[in-house]
């Protein structure tokens, strides 16, 4: 008897370590390990911590959500399929620092010449505001109809365009990142906290 109780424990707690993989977690920041977004399940291809300045503080946390996981950057860039950049704010940021960060973002990395996106990136900018410790922005990229842009938990609009949305995800994505790390953990390539 007492070793049929002990097999029936060992098989539960095999079962349950063998369940669904826990939240994806960054910097004290919780993630879910997916989502469904426009009909489509998308995975936790990774997190990354924003960091700003020589002192690296952290600004906020990003997590990447994809149809299909991947450790290549340009495939994730060019690819179309549904994905969303969830970022959560660890520390208050003024809204100049945030479309400044955006203009420069897309200089650096956008896949068309910038000029062309100019409308679409005014756009977003004035749809930004200061952010706070715990707000959230989120982005999210359908094919054939753009980026949807959430602040706060407030829909804004969608930014129409597969060019905008590409140059978008490739600031973080792209050859010059906010910063290294950040792009690494978007990646998959940092899994631990």
């Amino acid at each position: 008897m007492r070793i049929a109780t002990l097999s029936a424990l060992v098989t539960a707690l095999v079962v349950a370590l063998a369940g669904p993989a826990s939240a994806g977690e960054k910097g004290g920041v919780k993630m879910p390990d997916s989502i469904e977004v426009a009909g489509k399940k998308l995975q936790l291809n990774g997190m990354g911590v924003r960091e700003a300045t020589w002192l690296d503080i952290d600004v906020y946390v990003a997590g990447l959500y994809v149809e299909t996981v991947s450790s290549d950057a340009k495939e994730l860039i060019t690819s179309t399929q549904v994905k969303r950049l969830s970022l959560k704010f660890v520390r208050d940021v003024d809204k100049g620092d945030i479309t400044d960060a955006w203009k420069s973002g897309f200089k650096k990395n956008a896949t068309v010449k910038v000029d062309t996106l100019k409308a679409s990136i005014d756009t977003l900018n004035g749809w930004m505001s200061g952010f706070k410790e715990g707000d959230t922005l989120v982005f999210t990229y359908v094919p054939e109809v753009g980026v949807s842009v959430d602040v706060k938990g407030k829909n804004m609009g969608t930014i129409k365009g597969d060019d905008f949305g590409r140059s978008l995800f490739a600031i973080w994505l792209g050859s010059s990142p906010p910063n290294g790390g950040l792009k690494k953990g978007l990646l998959g390539k940092h899994k631990k906290a």
